[in-house]
C-alpha cells in the first residue's frame, strides 16, 4: 500500500482521507495476488454462478467480513431473518466468485473482482481474462436482471460496510451499479375475480376452512405481504376499533383498519378454527396455523393459497395478488395515494406510485366516456 494510503504507524487512515476508487491500486493488488497465489484448476476458475452454497467460503477472513456484515443488517439495521437469508446467499455466491480469483483478504479485492462477478451474472464475456485463464470467458447461465440487481445492491452494500468500518482503504464496488430493472405493472386482478378468490377459499366449515378464510380476507383486506400475515398474533386484531397491527421490513409497525368482512372471518377462526388447531401444537402464539398446531410458514401459505386459486379457476395467483389488488382497487376507487401508501407501508410514494400506471384499454375506457367527441351514437 502506497504511503499516502497509511500514516506514518501503518494504520489505516480516517474515512475522509481515503480513496473511494482506487483505481491505481487495482495492479499492485493484482500483481501480489498473483505471487500468492497457488495453481487453480482453470475449469473450476469459471464455475457456474446459478447456485450457492450456503457452506462458507473457505477463506476465515473473508468469512469473518461476510457474518460481521450479516450482524450489522440484524442487529443495527433490523432487517427481518428472510431479507438476511437472501443477502447471506447472494454474497456467499459473490465470495465463491472470490475464490475463483484467489482473493485471500476483503482488502485485496479490487473493481476488476466486482466488474467480473456482475458479467458472469449477466452472461457477459469475462474481463481480466489473463488473470486466471482463457476459461474465465465462459459465458454462465446468466440471472434476470431482477436477480442481477439484487445481488449487485448486495455486493455494494457488504462494500460500503468494510470501508465505513475501516476494513478496507477504498470501495471498490462504489462505481458499479446495478443493471435497469424494466419495470412492470403489478398484477392485480378484477373485483370479480378476488371475490370468486375469497369465496373458494372456505367451501367448507372446518378449522382449516376457516382459517383460510380470515388468511386471505386479511391479506386483501389490509394489503399484507405474507410475511406480515404469518408473522400476527391474536394480540395484533384490535376487534374495538375494527383494526390490525402489522410489522413491516425492518420491523416497522402500521395499524391498518380491518373491513366487515375481515374481522366476521377472523371472529370465526378465533372460536371455531383457530382452538382445535391448537390443541394439536404447543401452544405458539401465532394468529395463522398449520394442521399440527404450529405457525404457518410463508411457504405453507402460498401452497394453501395455490390450491385455493386452482378450486377458483384462476390462474398465476400468489399471495402478493392480494396485495396488488388491494392498492389497484383502492385507486381505482378514488383512495388518495397518500392513504394507499401508508397502509402498504411504503416508504416513498414513488413506490406506490406504479399503481397509477394504467394500461392502453384503461385510456381508451376513460377517453371514450369522457370526451365530449368519443362518444358513440
Amino acid at each position: 500500500m502506497s504511503a499516502h494510503q497509511r500514516g506514518d504507524n501503518g494504520a489505516l487512515p480516517t474515512r475522509k482521507s481515503r480513496a473511494k476508487n482506487p483505481i491505481s491500486n487495482t495492479k499492485s493488488a493484482l500483481g501480489k495476488r498473483a505471487a500468492a497465489k497457488p495453481t487453480l484448476d482453470v475449469g473450476s476458475s469459471a464455475a457456474p454462478l446459478s447456485s450457492a452454497s450456503s457452506a462458507p467460503s473457505g477463506n476465515p477472513r473473508m468469512q469473518r467480513a461476510l457474518d460481521q456484515y450479516l450482524a450489522h443488517l440484524t442487529v443495527e439495521r433490523s432487517l427481518s431473518e428472510h431479507t438476511v437469508s437472501s443477502y447471506r446467499r447472494d454474497l456467499t455466491r459473490y465470495l465463491q466468485h472470490l475464490a475463483s480469483r484467489a482473493v485471500q483478504s476483503p482488502a485485496d479485492i479490487t473493481p476488476v473482482d466486482v466488474e467480473t462477478f456482475v458479467d458472469r451474472l449477466s452472461g457477459s464475456p469475462q474481463r481480466d481474462a489473463t488473470h486466471i485463464g482463457a476459461a474465465a470467458n465462459a459465458v454462465t447461465a446468466p440471472f434476470a436482471p431482477a436477480s442481477v440487481a439484487r445481488m449487485v445492491t448486495a455486493v455494494r452494500g457488504f462494500h460500503k460496510f468494510l470501508y465505513d468500518e475501516g476494513m478496507t482503504a477504498s470501495d471498490p464496488a462504489h462505481d458499479i451499479h446495478p443493471p435497469k430493472v424494466p419495470q412492470r405493472l403489478p398484477k392485480a386482478i378484477t373485483i370479480d375475480q378476488m371475490e370468486r378468490l375469497i369465496n373458494a377459499a372456505a367451501l367448507a366449515d372446518d378449522p382449516i376452512s376457516l382459517r383460510d378464510r380470515a388468511l386471505v380476507e386479511v391479506l386483501y383486506g389490509t394489503g399484507a405481504r405474507i410475511s406480515e400475515a404469518v408473522r400476527l398474533t391474536a394480540d395484533d386484531i384490535d376487534f374495538d376499533h375494527a383494526s390490525v397491527r402489522l410489522f413491516g421490513k425492518g420491523s416497522k409497525e402500521r395499524v391498518v383498519p380491518l373491513g366487515s368482512y375481515a374481522v366476521t372471518a377472523l371472529h370465526s377462526y378465533l372460536v371455531r378454527g383457530r382452538p382445535a388447531l391448537a390443541a394439536r401444537g404447543t401452544g405458539v402464539p401465532a394468529l395463522f396455523l398449520n394442521k399440527r398446531g404450529a405457525a404457518l410458514s410463508r411457504q405453507s401459505a402460498w401452497e394453501e393459497i395455490q390450491r385455493i386459486a386452482q378450486r377458483a379457476g384462476l390462474e398465476h395467483i400468489s399471495p402478493h395478488t392480494f396485495r396488488h389488488s388491494f392498492a389497484t382497487h383502492l385507486l381505482q376507487g378514488g383512495a388518495d395515494i397518500r392513504i394507499v401508501q401508508e397502509l402498504l407501508g411504503h416508504v416513498s410514494v414513488t413506490t406506490t406510485q406504479i399503481y397509477t400506471k394504467v394500461t392502453p384499454e384503461n385510456v381508451k375506457e376513460v377517453y371514450a366516456s369522457a370526451h365530449p367527441r368519443a362518444r358513440h351514437e
